[in-house]
């Protein structure tokens, strides 16, 4: 409810040029709630690198104040400065003063400062910053309550909160920049705590369920949330769930800090199973809502600013989107991205939306419907909020699914609206959520393909190109970095898989640490054992991206997941998979094509399927944590080497008939494939000889050793093919 996009014109990205008819005394505006940004009017300002974009945000937190050369060199880079550390200060300092009007960055008192127009004129308004703008909203939200007009009161947290746009300072290195976050972060759940409370307070119980469920989930140690949530599901009617809520988080607090809940949970915990009256749920709002009128909701986040790639797939759906808006006959479009998680998908998919706004001038709708998670968004929820955020009062929203998807339609009949419906859990989830009309359109992210959407326009989304994955890396880190070490840069990317999400962390990671090398970074992810541990940066984390997906799989799909992440070939066969996992074909096939439609499992073509190598590096992560006995591990792998000997044997057989070698090598306790014809025989062994040349080398060292030698011997008949004999003659 509260992560919506500020509500500022429309904004062009750094490289478009500035017509020169844009005055120099057009108003300054700053965002520090999000990414650091500048705009002169309508106009996005380049704000230049990292470092520079920290000196700005350092220079608007301080209101106006005087920071010292020395603060600024602290700020940005704490206890280890690079050694030109005050020359750098001056460079960004120059080059923010080029961009922004004349006299706002200013020079004083050996220091910086930034004077907004608002701060000169002692206006009261603070339009000029979110942040201010932010604070003087909270503070008449104060105010309203006070005098008691709850109503007032939530519109303006609402509106304050609106001004968040996702991670405040986003990618902002240094240790002022962590400490602003914490502070802003801990203000933020402050007022979401007082809004969600007004909220229960106005007898919108059902609508905070499922925000604080989120809330709590993300902030488990925080108790006021549980309070809220306890409180919320009561009047919902959902005595146990709330009770529920005060044992867990009662173990919670027990497990990771020792501690008893505080006072004030006791004490609502006695009074829900006493059922108190004073619980009751308020029977009206205090005051009454005032009409809604038509409103054009604009709720996208924020595009990236570094967007790189994926060209044909922004120009493909948004000619799909466009055409969806300028034709009345046309039905409505539904285009659905499914991929990997950290692939991209919410980042194209807000990138196309913001592209095809002006295709839909009724507005944008978007809810992260949390699919990935344990709890995901009800459909009933989601539609009173977009139900609300159209102009419908609250008294007019009917309680039930059907009634509030059919209210939902007859709302949008005859509006150009855009809906981005990002993480979806399932085309169940999706179906109630779809405008019904020509001339509206969603967009649905997923990690499950949707082949059960009609009519959808399905989009698998792969990894970046390798050239696509360094720019990214470029954008963030900086080019004088990258250039001077490019291969290292290229080993960076690499070691990422070319995945959106590893490639930012990692550049994250290095663009906040001016003593690193690119070389070091590299060195730090060449280790496959420690690489998922280095892919993680603040919230952001690849390993725990995955571990949402997995912690979906039912538990024989998670245990062809872990088994399967063992072996070491570039991709695995259905019969060698079947092996490992010692089941029929069919139903290994069926477990892999479950794996494939979540996004962990890729089928790289018909009866072939392979990992992203960072997802088998978490395959055999999970499998070391969670494959009970240990030795089922091995198993597998004996399996797997068994099948590939004893059909390796049989094409030997087949190939050099009277050969008495079969009769000698190590005896299988898997039976493999049979092949009646020699050319099968021969097709079959040169198509496995890479999975197969890898499970001998991972045979080595360990009891399957004689299995692996003898493995090789029995395709000898790769020495006699080109693409394969240099790779035997290596493994041998």
């Amino acid at each position: 409810m509260d992560d919506v996009v500020p509500r500022v014109p429309e904004q062009r990205g750094p490289e478009d040029a500035r017509p020169p008819a844009v005055a120099e005394s057009a108003p300054l505006r700053f965002s520090v709630l999000g990414p650091v940004r500048a705009w002169r009017g309508a106009e996005l300002l380049a704000t230049g690198s990292p470092q520079q974009r920290a000196l700005l945000a350092a220079l608007l937190l301080r209101e106006g104040r005087t920071a010292t050369a020395g603060e600024l060199i602290d700020a940005l880079w704490g206890d280890e400065p690079p050694s030109q550390a005050l020359a750098a200060v001056r460079t960004y300092a120059s080059r923010l003063r080029k961009v922004l009007s004349p006299g706002v960055l200013v020079s004083e008192s050996g220091g910086y400062a930034i004077r907004l127009a608002d701060q000169h004129a002692g206006s009261g308004t603070s339009g000029s910053l979110d942040l201010a703008l932010a604070q003087e909203l909270a503070a008449d939200a104060e105010k309203a309550k006070a005098a008691g007009d709850l109503c007032h009161a939530r519109a303006l947290l609402n509106k304050a909160l609106s001004l968040w746009d996702g991670e405040v300072l986003a990618s902002v290195p240094g240790p002022y920049a962590e400490t602003q976050r914490a502070r802003l972060d801990e203000w933020r759940l402050q007022l979401v705590e007082s809004r969600t409370d007004m909220d229960l307070e106005q007898g919108c119980h059902a609508e905070a369920v499922s925000e604080l469920t989120a809330l709590t989930a993300a902030y488990p140690l925080r108790e006021r949330l549980r309070e809220l949530l306890m409180l919320a599901l009561y009047r919902s009617g959902r005595q146990a769930e709330a009770l529920a809520v005060y044992a867990d988080t009662r173990r919670l607090l027990a497990e990771e800090l020792g501690v008893d809940p505080r006072p004030g949970l006791k004490d609502l915990q006695q009074r829900i199973l006493r059922a108190d009256p004073g619980l009751a749920a308020p029977s009206a709002p205090l005051t009454p809502e005032p009409a809604a009128g038509p409103v054009r909701p604009a709720q996208l986040p924020a595009s990236v600013p570094d967007f790189t790639g994926r060209t044909s797939l922004v120009a493909e759906l948004g000619e799909v989107l466009s055409a969806a808006s300028a034709d009345e006959g046309r039905v409505m479009a539904v285009s659905a991205l499914a991929g990997i998680g950290g692939v991209g998908k919410t980042t194209l998919a807000v990138h196309v939306a913001h592209r095809a706004r002006g295709a839909f001038p009724d507005g944008q709708l978007y809810v992260d419907l949390q699919g990935a998670g344990a709890r995901a968004a009800e459909p009933e929820t989601v539609l009173g909020a977009f139900l609300r955020a159209l102009g419908t009062a609250d008294e007019a929203i009917p309680d039930s699914l059907e009634e509030r998807a059919a209210l939902y339609r007859s709302v949008l009949d005859g509006r150009r609206v855009l809906v981005l419906l990002d993480n979806a859990r399932d085309a169940a989830q999706v179906r109630p959520l779809l405008p019904g009309t020509a001339g509206c359109a969603a967009l649905v992210t997923s990690r499950v393909r949707m082949v059960d959407l009609a009519g959808a326009h399905l989009v698998d989304l792969d990894v970046l190109s390798p050239d696509e994955a360094l720019l990214l890396f470029t954008r963030i880190v900086g080019e004088e970095r990258v250039a001077a070490e490019r291969e290292a840069a290229l080993d960076v990317v690499a070691a990422c898989g070319f995945l959106p999400l590893a490639i930012r962390i990692a550049a994250s990671r290095l663009a906040a640490r001016r003593t690193w090398t690119v070389s070091v970074l590299a060195a730090k992810l060449a280790d496959e054992r420690r690489r998922l541990d280095e892919l993680q940066a603040g919230d952001l984390a690849v390993k725990a991206t995955f571990e949402l997906g997995y912690g979906q799989l039912e538990p024989a799909q998670a245990r062809a997941f872990r088994l399967l992440g063992l072996a070491d070939g570039p991709d695995i066969s259905l019969a060698a998979a079947a092996a490992v996992l010692d089941l029929s074909v069919d139903a290994t096939e069926d477990l892999l094509e479950a794996l494939v439609d979540t996004s962990l499992l890729e089928s790289a073509a018909p009866g072939r399927y392979r990992f992203h190598d960072l997802v088998r590096l978490y395959a055999r992560a999970c499998a070391e944590r969670d494959e009970h006995p240990p030795a089922e591990r091995d198993a597998a792998l004996s399996r797997l080497l068994d099948f590939y000997l004893a059909t390796a044997a049989g094409v030997y057989a087949i190939e050099r008939p009277g050969d008495r070698l079969v009769d000698h090598l190590e005896p299988t306790r898997y039976a493999g494939l049979r092949f009646t014809e020699g050319a099968r025989a021969l097709d079959w062994l040169y198509t496995e000889a890479a999975c197969l040349l890898a499970c001998v080398r991972q045979s080595v060292g360990g009891d399957r050793l004689r299995g692996g030698v003898d493995l090789l011997w029995a395709a000898k008949d790769l020495t006699e093919s080109g693409a394969n004999s240099h790779q035997y003659e290596t493994t041998a």
